[in-house]
């Protein structure tokens, strides 16, 4: 990044941080935001630092919110004795887009996966079971995506919570195999919520 001046090199250097951000895409990001008025780049700024300032975690869930606990937890229209457990804050936008599930979230932060080194104290296990243990549930749905590390821990919590006498069900395979999903459209997430199955372990 030598060629560049300094304030340039920095900031391809920064955006390549971001993920699947390489190197010629961060400098074609970087000259769009140089060729970008000063205003538009300052509300980028702005709403960088305030997505830092003002999101937090739910206490309750583990979703993204402004307020804690956030809005799906403390309504009280859905479904209490229902949890979906997702892998991340974006599983729950694509599920809430279809408008087929009522219920309440867990929201575990990532998925089991050996070979990244991610073990299930490396996500919220721990906290679903505490609140499997102190709220009265009478399902959850293991709704984790569709590849080798949503299976891994979908079965890795079957096994957890089977024994309590919660019923496990897992979301249908109308979703493609390896596949995440935020990218699955609001038809096909209806019919995988529609059609899940319980979970035998």
């Amino acid at each position: 990044m030598s060629r560049y001046a300094e304030p340039m090199a920095n900031l391809i250097e920064q955006l390549m941080r971001l993920p699947s951000i390489g190197p010629k895409t961060a400098q074609r990001l970087a000259f769009h935001i140089l060729k970008t008025p000063r205003e538009n780049v300052e509300r980028l700024a702005e709403a960088l630092i305030e997505v830092k300032d003002r999101i937090v975690s739910c206490s309750v869930c583990g979703n993204i919110t402004e307020k804690d606990p956030c809005s799906i937890c403390t309504d009280e229209r859905r479904d209490k004795a229902v949890i979906a457990v997702v892998e991340e804050s974006k599983d729950v936008i694509a599920l809430e887009r279809t408008g087929e599930f009522h219920g309440l979230y867990h929201v575990l932060g990532g998925a089991i996966s050996p070979m990244d080194g991610i073990g299930p104290e490396d996500i919220s296990v721990k906290e679903l079971l505490l609140r499997l243990k102190n709220q009265e549930v009478r399902e959850v749905i293991l709704a984790t995506d569709p590849n080798i590390e949503g299976e891994a821990t979908s079965m890795y919590l079957a096994k957890l919570i089977k024994p309590t006498g919660i019923k496990v069900t897992r979301i249908a395979h109308g979703l493609p195999v390896g596949g995440d999903l935020e990218y699955a459209d609001e038809v096909t997430l209806a019919r995988a919520l529609e059609g899940r199955r319980e979970v035998e372990v």
